[in-house]
């Protein structure tokens, strides 16, 4: 076994995931740390309008991140199934496969970001008096996008092959300096809401810096060669196959939460940032269920290579049963606590009447929530991507932007805009367990 990397496909089931998905979740809580340090210091520093014009800025990253993030999960899998199958040849094709590939992407996307950056904030029917510091804010964050999807790119790399901790290690390092150039740049220097989005491109551009010297060490399954940065087609295809209806997943949602993002918009600058600074809270919800969708998706990719398909049934079963528990338990503390959850953020009575009502309305449904993404990592592990895509193509994009336009014409209330995302992941969660228990996801697909 090379250095560096962990076999999942040997061993007891919940050690092997609770330990790999241990460093995962302590990512997901560094990630989720600095990522409300921004909408702290800039909520602190420079005011709710400025906290309005970063909150809001999720819905817009995560359409471009998303797609080009979500189509890398595609090159996980393969190396992960590779990996599984003790093929070192095809596994150190993948890798620079999808390294030269997702450098054209990133490099593709700070060119389109920053270009379209103000007519998508115009679009999203952006407040005018955040709308100068939101374009500020996206255009530098876009500015570095490369960056951010070459860090998440590499990060995936040592993931697949089984190394969850060395990625842990790099981002508290990213973590902290991010907080430490926020509070210089905005707090010390004053620099604005474009300094908060420079100190985040920074900090993330170090943590794919020191993941790519990781990757350049010598004699490694994993190394990273110069002269072999080349595209296999048949790889790649293999790699889109699945990563491509992953990538429109997320970008589909993303949609929708932009069409969200825009009616928000329309309750003015306190809806704004009371919003933006509960999605900072509900992204502590998503450490879980994205620490154990993200192991199962590697570990059903190995032990699929390797034939172990009693391993693959026996490890989802536990994967999905800790993801809700954890989620639904976090949601009942944002329920009791949302208000000085919001508060952290801003202190605005508006602001905390607002937010407490998002907390009450979705935080008991985080259950729903884990069980659909849980489900939809062991599907892209199966190499079935194209099945998660379909359910929230339809659920989470097609019907709750339905909902979401009949409701608004009907009746003006920020709370209707609320439920859509309780009613979307319910539905969601009953299709996916229907899937789940009566469908073949289980067997091999023969593209694989």
């Amino acid at each position: 076994m090379a250095a560096n990397t962990k076999d999942l496909t040997t061993g007891s089931i919940k050690k092997v995931l609770l330990s790999f998905a241990a460093p995962l979740f302590l990512s997901q809580l560094f990630q989720q740390l600095y990522n409300s340090a921004d909408a702290l210091i800039v909520g602190n520093f420079l005011g709710k309008e400025a906290l309005a014009a970063v909150s809001s800025s999720g819905p817009l990253i995560h359409l471009f991140i998303g797609f080009f993030n979500g189509a890398a999960t595609g090159a996980g899998v393969v190396i992960s199934r590779y990996f599984g199958a003790q093929d070192r040849e095809r596994v150190r094709k993948a890798i620079h496969t999808n390294v030269l590939f997702s450098l054209v992407c990133g490099l593709f996307l700070s060119l389109v970001g920053v270009l379209l950056t103000p007519h998508i904030l115009r679009w999203m029917g952006t407040d005018p008096d955040v709308l100068p510091l939101s374009e500020s804010y996206f255009r530098w964050y876009f500015a570095g996008a490369a960056a951010i999807v070459m860090y998440n790119v590499l990060k995936g790399v040592m993931t697949a092959l089984g190394d969850s901790r060395r990625p842990l290690y790099y981002l508290i390092f990213s973590s902290v300096l991010n907080v430490l150039l926020d509070l210089l740049f905005v707090g010390a220097l004053h620099g604005g809401v474009a300094a908060a989005a420079l100190a985040t491109t920074l900090s993330q551009g170090i943590s794919a810096l020191l993941c790519l010297v990781h990757l350049l060490q010598k004699d490694q399954i994993y190394t990273l060669k110069a002269k072999e940065l080349k595209i296999d087609s048949a790889i790649l295809r293999e790699i889109l196959r699945i990563g491509l209806p992953t990538g429109v997943q997320m970008s589909v949602i993303s949609i929708a939460n932009v069409l969200v993002q825009r009616n928000i918009n329309s309750f003015g600058a306190d809806a704004m940032a009371a919003c933006g600074s509960y999605a900072k809270v509900e992204g502590f919800v998503f450490m879980p269920i994205t620490c154990f969708s993200l192991a199962l998706t590697t570990f059903i990719s190995q032990n699929l290579g390797a034939g172990r398909l009693d391993r693959v049934k026996a490890g989802s079963r536990f994967g999905l049963l800790a993801s809700v528990l954890a989620a639904e338990s976090i949601g009942v503390a944002v329920f009791l606590l949302g208000p000085r959850l919001i508060g952290l953020f801003n202190s605005d009575p508006a602001v905390l009447a607002i937010g407490q009502k998002q907390c009450t309305i979705e935080s008991l449904f985080f259950c729903m929530l884990a069980f659909s993404h849980t489900v939809a990592g062991i599907c892209r592990g199966a190499g079935r991507a194209a099945v998660p895509m379909l359910v929230m193509l339809g659920v989470w994009c097609v019907l709750r932007i339905a909902y979401i336009t009949i409701a608004m014409s009907l009746c003006h209330d920020i709370r209707l805009l609320f439920w859509a995302y309780p009613i979307t992941w319910t539905i969601s969660a009953a299709i996916f367990f229907l899937y789940y228990k009566r469908s073949n996801w289980l067997t091999v697909p023969k593209e694989a």
